[in-house]
């Protein structure tokens, strides 16, 4: 069942955000969706924590009938159930999405309405979840049934874990990684050199000159694309198949499908986002690794704050995703072990790559389904009866 068309929300902030750099975002704008209905005791409450090119749109219709990204996930029935949770998707800054990013103005400018663009400042996963632990605490939300994410929204789960413990109960975190291989910064240079590089970059102030860097938009997202898929779901859904009837034996011309694919891919995206934005989220990719200030060491990351030992935690990958690889998700399990923190870890053998975690997979969906069961069931646990509220 879908939630049907839902509407975003805005909240602004005019307390100044502390950053990681040492810089401060002075004022700021978090959009938001919701959908179910928070309960009494404000103890039923899910953060959904979004990747690289999504936003707060998580489930439902937006204003033009676009299913949310993890639509077959969120909804009445669905494995999150709003039926019996509130569900909170939340855009981060810097984003293009609605909250405050590269095409806002920057108050601090001598200029006046003159746009951010390169000179927003940087963001982490950490200063995203903190922006994020003040929506929640304005929301009258003291603490999270679960904090969930993806990929990049993954790390932003595990990072709730370790900066905001005792705002949450479980960290659900899918398709992730407690910091990325050098393969992946590798990856990210590339697709950032092919934006910033562009003609029309112009040092990240394009918008002033009334142009858009889509040539180098348009690469980076078919680098990106390339590492989200499994090699083995490559060759079976274009394998070697030629675009065209027979060879053009041509250097730029369109010659198989897979190469149409990822142009069409790279076009799509370069018309909706906006290349500073880009740069922001692989950077804060790239800085993410909370073991980097213990040595390394990501059991002592976790034994840190004495608040994160009592959370729970799902981990779950996907066997073929070779950019957050199973491997790198063994790598939390141990240290949540380490620790004797609560853990529960599925493996899911899919053939879609990164990919995997958007997707309705039937065995993926059923422990998420039935982990979020186990949350409903301390939640229902947690509220009195009618007959212990007349005693």
């Amino acid at each position: 069942m879908s939630l049907g068309p839902v509407t975003p929300q805005q909240m602004f902030f005019s307390e100044p955000l502390p950053l990681q750099s040492g810089a401060t975002l002075p004022e700021y704008q978090l959009t938001y969706e919701t959908y179910g209905t928070l309960n009494a005791e404000r103890s039923n409450a899910v953060l959904v924590c979004h990747a690289l090119n999504a936003s707060h749109h998580v489930a439902g219709l937006d204003e033009r009938g676009v299913k949310g990204w993890w639509d077959n996930l969120v909804g009445p029935g669905k494995p999150l159930d709003t039926n019996r949770f509130f569900v909170i998707g939340v855009n981060n800054p810097g984003s293009c999405f609605g909250s405050t990013g590269p095409m806002h103005p920057n108050p601090t400018s001598p200029v006046p309405g003159r746009v951010w663009g390169a000179d927003f400042p940087v963001v982490t996963v950490e200063d995203w979840v903190d922006a994020q632990a003040r929506l929640v605490q304005r929301l009258g939300i003291t603490q999270l049934a679960a904090v969930l994410g993806g990929s990049l929204g993954g790390m932003q789960a595990l990072a709730w874990t370790l900066r905001h413990p005792q705002m949450l109960r479980h960290c659900i975190a899918v398709a992730t990684a407690p910091n990325l291989s050098a393969q992946n910064i590798a990856f990210n240079e590339v697709a950032r050199r092919a934006i910033v590089t562009d003609p029309d970059f112009h040092g990240g102030h394009f918008y002033e000159h009334g142009v858009l860097p889509k040539r180098g938009l348009r690469v980076a997202r078919m680098v990106g694309h390339i590492t989200y898929l499994a090699e083995d779901a490559m060759d079976t859904k274009f394998g070697r198949e030629l675009r065209a009837a027979v060879l053009r034996y041509s250097t730029q011309e369109i010659e198989f499908q897979i190469e149409s694919y990822l142009r069409h891919q790279g076009d799509k995206f370069a018309e909706y986002f906006d290349a500073n934005t880009y740069l922001l989220i692989t950077r804060a990719l790239d800085y993410f690794d909370p073991a980097a200030a213990h040595g390394g060491d990501l059991a002592r990351a976790f034994a840190a704050n004495p608040a994160t030992l009592d959370k729970r935690f799902l981990i779950v990958s996907f066997t073929t995703d070779w950019r957050f690889a199973p491997e790198r998700s063994r790598e939390i399990v141990k240290a949540l072990v380490d620790n004797r923190i609560g853990v529960s870890y599925a493996e899911i053998d899919a053939p879609h790559g990164h990919d995997a975690f958007l997707l309705e997979d039937p065995r993926y969906h059923a422990v998420m389904r039935h982990y979020f069961e186990r949350i409903a069931g301390e939640v229902q646990a947690a509220v009195p009866s009618a007959d212990e509220g007349l005693q």
